[in-house]
């Protein structure tokens, strides 16, 4: 995220002696990406971070692939992913590649009782329900229904939920995600443009930094296996930080829809990009407004990338008995539109109330075991008269 940002106490140069009132040193930790070459923060803790007690465990936790080609246009009924007490046993991977893993998690109780890191992947959290607070060692970031949570691989976080109601789609990307670049200068601002700009992120705030030491546990996943380590250490005793490799937040209800006299394609709906996928925010806007427009997407194919859609609110106007939750899968190769009767009736509309979050992969995305227990088995011949 090219953005400054800092908080706490820094000094005034790069890796110099910065002392605690006793005398002693803090201890600096360059929390960077690409090697040296991508976007970093230095931040200054009061304990060695480098301490590890003890290895408690290792649990292959990489998703089962049922089905690893195919050619089947799905619907996948999120909401029947069942609640579970615990953040990561609750988080559901459905589709996944060697670039994403996506999935659905319903939490009931806040992450308290340990610390996680995903050492392999950068997180979108989008909240479908709940509000709440993520903690993480760069600050606190609060959040609420249709915000997406950005948490950069190797951050260290906690989650508090305020009720036990909690829906969220995830994503674990392999590559750093991004703004897309179409929307930036060459200096990273975001352009006048962009359908969001930096005043409509959630930065962290409110730095928590704990001078404690005992026994914290903080689990850490790794090439398809998580890790439970001891540390004798507080994770969050950071002092100050600066630099631009941080979580943030941003809500999908600030996107700033792009509209046309004609049908706008799924590009002008782009929030984050990789170098293997998007994701776009589809919002509350008005339709086309050409006197012949037709405000249904035309009928289009997925040659080089799979395209999934998550339905979060509102009236789906291209679809025929989709409820909120829903994951629809359009796979590469075959060509995808509107429902019977969706092309015609849209016309004389003159906006939608839809909310959703869409997701296309540039590589095929594989089907878990979890996945085809909450598949529908028919959506592929929905479009049959």
């Amino acid at each position: 995220m090219p953005i400054y940002h800092k908080l706490g106490e820094i000094p005034q140069k790069r890796h110099v002696q910065f002392r605690k009132e006793n005398g002693e040193l803090y201890y600096e930790q360059l929390f960077g990406t690409i090697g040296f070459d991508g976007m970093s923060s230095l931040m200054y803790q009061v304990h060695r971070p480098t301490m590890v007690k003890e290895i408690l465990s290792e649990t292959n936790v990489a998703p089962k692939i049922a089905i690893e080609k195919g050619m089947k246009a799905r619907l996948l009924k999120g909401f029947e992913v069942n609640p579970q007490n615990d953040f990561l046993e609750s988080r559901t991977p459905l589709l996944v590649n060697a670039d994403i893993h996506i999935g659905l998690a319903a939490p009931k109780k806040s992450l308290r009782d340990y610390f996680y890191k995903n050492a392999d992947a950068d997180e979108m959290l989008f909240i479908h329900r709940g509000t709440g607070t993520l903690r993480t060692q760069l600050g606190n970031i609060p959040f609420e229904y249709g915000d997406y949570l950005i948490i950069p691989r190797g951050m260290i976080y906690q989650i508090d939920f305020d009720t036990e109601d909690n829906r969220i789609l995830f994503a674990e990307s392999f590559h750093p995600i991004y703004t897309p670049k179409r929307y930036r200068n060459w200096f990273g601002q975001l352009l006048e443009h962009s359908p969001f700009c930096e005043r409509d992120l959630k930065l962290p705030q409110d730095l928590e930094t704990h001078d404690e030491k005992g026994d914290f546990i903080v689990k850490i996943k790794k090439q398809g296996v998580l890790y439970e380590m001891l540390y004798p250490t507080h994770p969050f005793d950071v002092v100050g930080w600066d630099g631009y490799n941080f979580p943030y937040g941003f809500s999908i209800h600030n996107f700033e829809p792009i509209t046309g006299r004609v049908h706008q394609p799924p590009p002008v709906h782009q929030t984050f990009e990789t170098k293997a996928f998007v994701i776009c925010s589809f919002v509350p806007r008005m339709y086309d407004y050409h006197p012949l427009c037709i405000p249904a997407p035309y009928n289009h194919s997925n040659i080089d990338s799979d395209e999934m859609l998550y339905y979060v609110d509102g009236d789906f106007m291209s679809r025929n008995n989709i409820e909120k939750g829903h994951i629809t899968l359009h796979p590469a190769g075959i060509p995808h539109g509107p429902a019977p009767g969706a092309y015609e009736r849209s016309i004389g509309h003159t906006k939608t109330e839809e909310l959703a979050v869409m997701i296309d992969t540039f590589k095929p995305l594989m089907i878990t075991e979890a996945a085809l227990k909450i598949d529908d088995g028919k959506y592929y011949q929905s479009w049959l008269e």
